[in-house]
């Protein structure tokens, strides 16, 4: 059965933002799963996507500390309908981040990361797919924030969407 999939990574809350946009959470309450590539920075917004996403992946970043390293993994891995995901906050520079990460997670189809608030969608010789959210709260040079969308279905990783955000007011 496909499996509806939103990612985010480097919400920063609420550092860089209060709260997630309101557009975002009726994404979050929609999905089947919820995966977020780390930098939560504040526990209180893992609390409340445990609460409202019906399933939740995440691992903690560079930004998170205390309890959110103890609650979460450095990577995550889980198969959804068929497709084999980890999850990770740092791959490294972008120069030749296919092929090491091909040469780490060999095992998967799919590696979604963060860091870099940086939106990327590649796939290597190996065939791993590299998805990067961006962040949905600090778009640092980017023309706006974002988080992408996906639907994992019978082994396959289809409609893979970026959505970017509206200019906060």
């Amino acid at each position: 059965m496909p499996v509806s999939l939103l990612l985010l990574a480097d919400t920063h809350v609420p550092k860089r933002a209060r709260d997630l946009p309101h557009s975002l959470w009726a994404e979050i309450d929609a999905a089947d799963v919820v995966v977020h590539a780390g930098d939560w920075v504040d526990v209180a917004l893992l609390d409340q996507l445990e609460q409202r996403a019906r399933r939740l992946v995440g691992v903690h970043g560079n930004n998170d500390h205390g309890e959110l390293r103890e609650r979460l993994p450095e990577v995550a891995r889980v198969e959804l309908d068929g497709v084999r995901i980890a999850v990770v906050h740092e791959t490294g520079d972008a120069k030749g981040r296919e092929e090491r990460c091909s040469a780490r997670y060999p095992d998967v189809d799919v590696l979604v990361f963060g860091h870099s608030h940086i939106p990327w969608d590649t796939t290597t010789t190996s065939g791993l797919r590299l998805l990067n959210p961006g962040s949905p709260t600090d778009r640092r040079r980017q023309p706006s924030c974002t988080y992408l969308t996906a639907v994992a279905d019978a082994g396959q990783l289809r409609d893979v969407e970026l959505h970017r955000l509206p200019a906060r007011g």
